[in-house]
């Protein structure tokens, strides 16, 4: 059987003028693992195509051709599947946006996999293979991360990537953050893959410079200290993802730090208590980020720092006071994004009631675009305030009084933020906005070229 396998890409990201090069890329384990997942008595062929890294064919002669679908990627994902289907292909979508609106997904494939594919996937291709084939596969009500294969990271050129030292041990999160789609799509149960496998999986790779790209590898406090002290004798370094609430329990980060634990993504997403409030990430405390910045900075860790405007709460001040506070906490590598309503989430469903959601255009859904009428502000002042806060973390002063807390970690550090400076001063190129006060549902706000 042959099978190709497509990642497609919204606008900015693709290989043509997308913003991030090589250096910030790493190869994505989705495509890999499905090839993996693929029944040994079916022969597979395999032909792998990432848009983040090269443009996707329309002619791919294939017997059956997978899609993997976000939000910001749906418009791009549906104009493949349409052709590929007009030119008698067999397609299949699936992914986060497939999970959560399933039907509309479903009008542009032959066959949707809805929640996780570990099981569905594989069966589907039987079906296919026998020629009965259903439009529908849904995750199973007992499904477990068990008895799975390693992905084929080889089947992806590793010339287009910073690393393919890529792994994953848990997937969803048990927290309930308004904006999140984890638990909307795959609900609130952590799923996690054995420790033994995961150990294996990067004995397997062998590098020492690992990536975990786990929601929140402390969402299970026990499965989390099991498994660093199982990457101690590894002797690994690694980067991974975690709540703030890392910081109150010191124990857990000095095990973090001991299994090798060189960098982190947290989510802290408002310095206001009142504006996580409203996005019901109340567990996040903006009066203990300094002292939690300190610890992590004392262990020798790097915090990628994640911040999001727009929330109900945010006011013009918003903006300049965070950066104020991200500069002055010496945060790694800050990030910035725009709240965004993501389909079928609870943010979503709550904007919509209010009437404030503005465009259904799935391919502005990024991040990095305005959907919705914000509360205390035009949605043209949170464009510019958000553009306006990237630039001014990203200053060569504030870039290089971070670069003083880095110690081995100068190169990459430095890189990545010189990436992000070039990042930051090009946003207003990528996107072009007009902002009636009333749009209609269906309306386009912004194109990006």
């Amino acid at each position: 059987m042959r099978i190709a396998l497509v990642s497609p890409k919204g606008p900015l990201y693709r290989s043509r003028g997308g913003v991030f090069k090589k250096s910030l890329r790493y190869q994505p384990l989705t495509l890999t693992t499905l090839a993996a997942l693929v029944p040994p008595e079916l022969n597979p062929e395999f032909a792998l195509y990432d848009e983040g890294t090269g443009d996707v064919p329309l002619d791919i002669d294939a017997d059956i051709i997978g899609l993997t679908v976000l939000t910001g990627s749906a418009p791009r994902a549906y104009e493949l599947a349409d052709e590929y289907r007009r030119r008698g292909r067999t397609v299949v979508l699936g992914g986060p946006h497939v999970t959560l609106v399933p039907e509309e997904a479903q009008r542009h494939a032959d066959a949707i996999c809805v929640g996780y594919a570990e099981e569905s996937w594989p069966q589907l291709l039987r079906d296919h293979a026998a020629g009965c084939l259903k439009p529908r596969y849904e995750q199973g009500a007992d499904f477990a991360l068990v008895n799975l294969p390693f992905a084929r990271r080889e089947l992806l050129d590793k010339r287009y990537y910073l690393t393919q030292a890529v792994f994953e041990a848990t997937r969803a999160c048990a927290h309930k953050c308004e904006f999140c789609v984890s638990p909307t799509a795959w609900g609130r149960k952590q799923f996690q893959k054995p420790i033994e496998h995961v150990v294996e999986d990067i004995k397997r790779v062998g590098r020492r410079r690992i990536l975990f790209i786990d929601l929140n590898l402390i969402s299970d406090v026990a499965y989390a200290r099991a498994l660093f002290a199982a990457l101690i004798p590894l002797k690994v370094r690694w980067f991974g993802l975690s709540t703030s609430l890392i910081g109150r329990d010191p124990a857990l980060m000095d095990l973090m730090a001991q299994s090798g634990c060189t960098g982190l993504l947290i989510g802290f997403e408002s310095i206001s208590s009142s504006g996580l409030g409203t996005i019901d990430k109340k567990f996040n405390d903006p009066a203990l980020y300094a002292e939690l910045i300190r610890d992590l900075h004392k262990r020798g860790i790097t915090i990628q720092g994640c911040f999001v405007f727009g929330n109900d709460e945010d006011t013009l001040d918003t903006f300049d006071a965070t950066a104020e506070f991200v500069i002055k906490t010496r945060i790694d590598l800050p990030r910035f994004a725009i709240l965004t309503p993501f389909p079928a989430t609870p943010l979503y469903k709550r904007l919509q009631a209010e009437g404030r959601i503005t465009t259904r255009d799935w391919e502005l859904y990024d991040g990095q675009h305005v959907v919705f009428r914000p509360r205390h502000m035009t949605a043209a002042q949170l464009l510019a305030g958000h553009e306006r806060a990237w630039k001014e973390v990203y200053r060569w002063g504030p870039i290089l009084s971070r670069m003083r807390h880095a110690g081995s970690q100068v190169p990459l550090s430095l890189a990545a933020n010189i990436g992000y400076r070039f990042y930051a001063h090009h946003l207003h190129t990528h996107y072009t906005c007009d902002f009636p006060q009333v749009a209609d549902q269906g309306e386009r706000l912004c194109v990006s070229p």
